[in-house]
């Protein structure tokens, strides 16, 4: 009988351990040990994998615990748990775990991709979204402000027939928007409240103005467009939080405005452009981007500036291969860049190439320097046949390249047919080819300047075989691992997202 009851005691430790989940800063810390019991005793849980040294996941950290300690606050039953991904790797196979962070939505065990933002106010606006009807029924004064003290950016409908066309457009809008939160009522004394006419929809927020009231045909595009514009600030500060915000928003034509904080270029070049940020607000994001980040060399980098160059402004517009535009002068008065905005809207402004100088000696050595002016005169010299190589001097894979390239041209430097060349894409565009990846290879054939897309290996070998072949030769099998060409910097192990 005392072996028995010993017997149940170990089991009972044994579960107690087994079942045990710690929570760091409202968090669940999920194991593979413990992951099973988290997801089966909680209907609704948001995970996050990452990686201790992924920069992306740090940035997410606060803002992730924030959300998780505010839900708790709620007595919401949403839980937000984290997984350790370089230690719990059964876990990250898996869940296919590829990059930093992977967040994913289990809901009554089934998992889904998490699509939000990476603020607490995103994260529990797409959680809250996910677990409930499109927009929250607020059935009095005291409902309605409970609701809007919950959620910092809300957009309430005001319908006196929640069954009119109107407000079926609206729900639809909602339950299209998973990152933003929506109210509805049909209470008279919230729409008293709140000072609304039957079928306003009216966005409220902690910045600018306090709220925005939807203006135009109510249609759920309109009121897409209507989320996604107000809930920014007229003039948005790139951040990592901000920056999918941005760069996934339905305006797609920015003014960005390099400056410096400390040296006090928000007061004296920024502030003075609210005005005409609204005016605009419809059709260009205002942004400010700061030099005093470190982060944000990259960016003046894509730009061909340095930071010795702010205050300045440029023009980019992401629906077309992201084409940039640059003002003729560093006159930042309020008229002079208006008028630089109505010429941008009115189609009168070219486009912005960045171009090297061309090196004397580019074409002393085997592999010949190509800069944005002398590319056509080479590449598309119909008496030759022309293997160019974009790349970025940051780039690994094409570090790794170089020694081979070399080789080529070594191979090929007599032969009268043909030219092997390379650009760096980073400092020098091109109007009528956009480089995306790094590196990319093109060949610019003889005779008919048809361009052919090299995708065979970066062997030797390879390359020869192309080439002596006149660029006509089948595809590569595609890998069964992820693609070699680098769009960033690689990180260790695995991508950061």
């Amino acid at each position: 009988m005392k072996f028995l009851i010993c017997a149940l005691l170990f089991a009972a430790s044994y579960v107690a351990l087994a079942s045990e989940v710690k929570v760091e800063e409202g968090v669940l810390v999920a194991t593979v040990d413990n992951f099973k019991q988290v997801i089966a005793d909680n209907e609704f849980v948001l995970v996050e994998f990452y990686a201790p040294w992924c920069g992306h996941c740090k940035a997410l950290a606060p803002e992730y615990a924030k959300a998780a300690q505010q839900l708790a606050e709620k007595e919401s039953p949403i839980k937000l748990a984290k997984v350790d991904a370089t230690v719990e790797g059964e876990l990250a196979e898996q869940y296919q775990v590829r990059g930093y962070p992977t967040l994913k939505f289990f809901r009554s065990g089934s998992p889904v991709e998490y699509s939000g933002g990476r603020q607490a106010a995103d994260i529990i606006a797409w959680v809250t979204k996910k677990t409930g009807p499109p927009a929250k029924d607020l059935t009095s004064v005291a409902e309605a402000e409970q609701f809007l003290k919950d959620n910092e950016i809300a957009i309430i409908g005001f319908f006196k027939d929640t069954e009119s066309e109107e407000a079926k457009t609206f729900t639809k809008a909602a339950n299209a928007l998973d990152s933003f939160v929506f109210g509805v009522s049909s209470n008279a004394d919230v729409l008293a409240k709140y000072e609304a006419k039957d079928n306003a929809v009216i966005l409220f927020k902690p910045f600018d103005d306090k709220k925005s009231v939807f203006e135009g045909e109510l249609t759920e595009e309109n009121v897409k467009k209507f989320a996604q514009v107000q809930s920014l600030p007229l003039i948005v500060d790139f951040n990592h939080e901000s920056a999918a915000k941005i760069f996934g928003g339905s305006i797609k034509s920015h003014l960005l405005f390099f400056v410096s904080k400390e040296a006090g270029h928000i007061e004296t070049h920024v502030d003075p452009l609210k005005e005409i940020a609204k005016k605009y607000r419809d059709d260009i994001l205002f942004v400010t981007i700061s030099s005093d980040e470190e982060d944000h060399t990259r960016i003046f980098e894509f730009f061909g500036m340095n930071k010795e160059e702010v205050p300045t402004i440029r023009l980019i517009k992401l629906e077309e291969d992201m084409a940039k535009y640059k003002p003729e002068s560093n006159d930042l008065s309020v008229e002079t860049i208006e008028a630089f905005l109505k010429k941008f809207l009115d189609g009168n402004l070219k486009q912005h190439l960045l171009s090297q100088d061309l090196p004397e000696d580019w074409d002393k050595q085997p592999v010949k320097v190509l800069v944005s002016s002398n590319f056509e005169s080479v590449a598309l010299d119909k008496s030759k046949s022309v293997l160019v190589e974009f790349y970025a001097p940051w780039c690994g894979h094409c570090k790794q390249l170089a020694p081979i390239y070399d080789q080529l041209a070594e191979k090929y430097k007599d032969n009268e047919d043909i030219v092997i060349a390379k650009m760096d894409s980073t400092a020098n565009e091109l109007e009528s080819i956009k480089i995306s990846s790094f590196p990319t290879i093109k060949y610019f054939r003889k005779d008919d300047n048809k361009v052919i897309d090299y995708s065979l290996d970066r062997t030797l070998d390879d390359f020869v075989k192309f080439l002596d072949a006149n660029g006509e030769v089948a595809d590569a099998p595609e890998a069964a691992e992820e693609s070699e060409e680098e769009t960033e910097e690689e990180a260790p192990k695995k991508d950061e997202l």
